[in-house]
């Protein structure tokens, strides 16, 4: 997997290939509210909530914490 920006519904894609791009978010949001300490990292590195997008160095903390997808 390539680290670079995302936009939300394609990395969520990317974790659940077979759901439409909403429920993949949902499932990938619930995902990040679960582990603590992934929350924490990406709050530090000003990732907001609610962006369309995530940042390169988001989407390294999401792997690094969830996994590859």
């Amino acid at each position: 997997m390539k680290i670079k920006s995302y936009p939300k519904s394609e990395l969520a894609l990317m974790y659940f290939p077979d759901s439409t791009p909403h429920v993949a978010c949902n499932h990938l949001s619930s995902w990040i509210r679960r582990c603590p300490e992934l929350v924490e990292a990406l709050q530090y590195c000003h990732q907001l909530p609610r962006a369309k997008f995530y940042s390169a160095q988001a989407v390294r903390l999401i792997v690094e914490y969830l996994g590859e997808p």
